[in-house]
């Protein structure tokens, strides 16, 4: 049984609040509210921070506590732990890379909506036999692409994708074009490059180039 009702941001909301998701790699913590302070200033914000680097955790907790407009989600949640540390971090949905079906329990028991990912019809006839319709098809570019998302629209019309994995400026409005994909995630908002020099105008700068080239 589907328990979304709890949730105080559906996974449906959640699509549609932007056609780009950036996803976020964060080492330090210094680094976490000019970050989000330059995407908000572009108008995205559906933040996915990773939980691949140590200060992740902390990260997302630093943004909900000091940026409540950003909507601040956590990336690469791979098990139930990961889930409640995300939603005791402020995390207000979370994001897997793949799914086992512990996991699709606990996204369903939890506080905050799960989007879990695949790149298999299996998978995803797992995902919808747990009650799933918003789900993240990743690595996108490598598991086929535009061309593999048509086709699993045709017998799974009524399933919603956030492709996430090689997908740029160059590619994204063929993804936004599909009926079934609502939005995308995307790391070459926030590289590592940028970072390091903390360039925070080209971020706001390349959320903006590519909400201008999505319309």
């Amino acid at each position: 049984m589907t328990l979304t009702n709890k949730w105080k941001i559906q996974p449906n909301e959640l699509f549609k609040m932007g056609p780009v998701v950036p996803v976020l790699v964060i080492e330090d913590v210094k680094d976490a509210l000019p970050i989000a302070e330059a995407l908000l200033a572009a108008d995205v914000k559906v933040l996915e921070v990773t939980l691949r680097t140590e200060s992740a955790l902390e990260v997302i907790s630093t943004i909900a506590k000091h940026l409540p407009e950003a909507i601040i989600g956590a990336g690469t949640v791979t098990n139930r732990e990961l889930l409640q540390q995300s939603y005791d971090a402020g995390a207000q949905f979370a994001i897997s890379p793949g799914l086992t079906k512990d996991l699709l329990v606990a996204g369903m028991e939890g506080n905050i909506a799960l989007i879990p990912g695949i790149s298999s019809i299996s998978e995803l006839m797992d995902g919808i036999d747990s009650g799933y319709d918003h789900l993240k098809f990743f690595p996108a570019e490598a598991s086929g692409g535009v061309k593999a998302l048509k086709a699993i629209g045709g017998p799974f019309p009524d399933i919603k994708f956030c492709p996430t994995g090689g997908i740029n400026l160059n590619n994204i409005r063929d993804y936004l074009a599909l009926p079934n994909v609502s939005c995308c995630g995307g790391s070459w908002l926030v590289s590592d490059e940028i970072i390091k020099q903390a360039n925070w105008q080209e971020v706001t700068r390349l959320a903006k180039q590519v909400l201008d080239h999505v319309k």
